[in-house]
């Protein structure tokens, strides 16, 4: 863990983030348009919200046959990725609503997913938005279980099979939430950049944590039919469902090919400014309209990263003014042209943190324009 928080130094005194604000800004305004979510995003909230509640409630009415209730607790594994990325992502950056309390009511249902709001917002917005890619600081690369996403991790004999069995340890994503968040608890007490858990966020913490029990294990035991074992494969069901699809659509933004892994220096420093620092660390890619609807706009996570508070659903248009920016000023603009080729990127990208014991890019910009 790094020491002392780490610092951007626009050591090229780049005018890039300047002039694409002031850009994204005159898009906003001369389209009479809000950068929030507004009723479209409440009215999406509520049917994300369905494809995780309406299921649940119909397994604890308990007028299916287990086969059913199976496949419905599959459902609510879709519906939790559904919430995770289109409702809550957006919530807990504030770009929801122009109201906070209605981002700090939507940012909750991470409640019902079984996980902690402040975790995520720190976890998240704080360490990976600010600090993307880099080992230490953004935890979503570092010491990741049996997993290398960083070059600067050691790199260990199976990792060279990691592009193989990636996929399985995905699915375990959303189950790792419910002791992580405890972990957190501790490991933010010294943190050099992290706030620790008040005294109310560890209440409610446990509070939340005992709720999600009694709705996810205690009421379906209660209140049907099912066998603990049968209980048990659906909880495991709905869990691996929504790992897998909220890993794999994360990590198709910042472990794929021609994505970079910058190091800080002894002093704590990153030698870019920020904002081109997002370019060189996060991609692209392109899907069609119904599933960039369903996972919340995060095949535009360029434009989530330099714009977080601003609402998913308007970042296919910002994206023209993003790319058209960056080649102005001569920066990449990382896209892969399908969601194909952006697994396949990232499977090789596995492949090669396996393989490859240090990468060029895991040093710092020192030969960046």
């Amino acid at each position: 863990m790094a020491k002392a928080p780490i610092k951007f130094l626009n050591k090229d005194k780049s005018d890039f983030f300047p002039v694409l604000k002031k850009r994204v800004d005159l898009y906003f305004k001369e389209n009479s348009i809000s950068k929030f979510g507004s009723q479209t995003m409440i009215y999406k909230s509520i049917i994300m919200l369905s494809l995780f509640l309406v299921p649940y409630l119909l397994i604890l009415s308990g007028s299916f046959p287990v086969w059913a209730m199976f496949l419905l607790a599959v459902f609510m594994g879709v519906g939790t990725a559904g919430v995770g990325m289109a409702v809550m992502h957006d919530a807990s950056h504030g770009s929801l609503s122009a109201v906070p309390q209605v981002n700090n009511l939507f940012s909750a249902s991470l409640y019902l997913l079984g996980g902690n709001v402040y975790n995520w917002k720190i976890q998240h917005n704080t360490l990976h938005h600010t600090y993307t890619n880099i080992h230490e600081v953004d935890e979503d690369v570092t010491g990741k279980f049996l997993l290398r996403f960083s070059y600067s991790d050691r790199l260990k004999g199976y990792h060279r099979f990691q592009h193989i069995y990636a996929f399985f340890l995905y699915g375990l994503m959303t189950l790792s939430f419910l002791g992580k968040d405890f972990r957190q608890v501790f490991r933010f007490r010294n943190h050099a950049v992290a706030k620790p858990f008040s005294t109310r966020e560890i209440v409610i913490l446990l509070v939340t944590k005992a709720l999600y029990i009694v709705l996810i294990c205690v009421l379906p035991l209660l209140l049907t039919n099912l066998t603990f074992g049968q209980w048990l494969l659906g909880f495991l069901a709905m869990h691996f469902t929504s790992g897998i699809i909220l890993s794999t659509v994360f990590q198709l933004a910042h472990i794929v090919e021609g994505v970079e892994h910058p190091a800080f220096d002894e002093q704590g420093n990153v030698e870019n400014a920020w904002a081109i620092h997002q370019l060189y660390a996060t991609a692209n890619f392109n899907c069609n309209r119904m599933i960039s609807w369903f996972i919340g706009g995060l095949d535009f996570q360029i434009e989530h990263h330099l714009f977080p508070s601003i609402c998913h659903i308007h970042y296919r248009q910002l994206s023209k003014i993003v790319q058209a920016t960056a080649e102005d000023f001569g920066i990449p603009y990382n896209n892969k042209a399908s969601i194909a080729e952006a697994l396949s990127s990232h499977i090789e990208a596995l492949r090669n943190l396996g393989h490859v014991e240090e990468s060029r890019s895991a040093l710092a910009y020192a030969n960046h324009p």
